[in-house]
């Protein structure tokens, strides 16, 4: 019996940390989020035209402590790290999905582990909003921003 108060106070404790509001049609939504992952993959297998396709070709990023970049190809190369620096890991977690027609916004937390090349490990999390477009049947990154949450 004296266990189920700690029920609310288990619940108060943990649904922020999971929340998570999608709104629109579901394969749009179903769509981003496959897209996301793929996303995530691309990076951790330094695919770069694979993250380039991700954006349309006028997609502009708006990188932390940088100007904007904008054009596939310019952003393509934002992405690519120096020779011998590796992503291990990269993970986009949305907190919120919108749908409004052909375009979209989520926003959320990122986080990852880079390799660098003396092998030291840097581990990295923070912040983003990305502004979806329906190109054709397709959705793409629009405008993407994000920055660092950690020192």
């Amino acid at each position: 019996m004296k266990k189920l108060y700690l029920l609310p106070l288990l619940l108060a404790t943990t649904l922020p940390l999971v929340a998570q509001t999608y709104l629109g049609k579901q394969k749009d939504i179903d769509q981003i989020l496959e897209n996301i992952g793929k996303f995530s993959a691309s990076v951790v297998a330094g695919d770069y035209d694979k993250i380039a396709a991700a954006y349309t070709e006028d997609g502009k990023i708006f990188p932390n402590r940088r100007d904007i970049i904008g054009g596939r190809a310019a952003v393509r190369q934002y992405w690519v790290l120096p020779e011998g620096v590796r992503t291990i890991t990269h993970k986009i977690t949305p907190v919120e999905i919108k749908v409004r027609g052909r375009e979209a916004y989520d926003y959320g937390y990122y986080e990852g582990t880079t390799r660098r090349a003396n092998g030291e490990e840097v581990s990295w999390r923070g912040k983003y909003v990305i502004i979806w477009r329906k190109v054709g049947k397709e959705w793409k990154i629009y405008l993407d921003i994000w920055n660092s949450i950690d020192g």
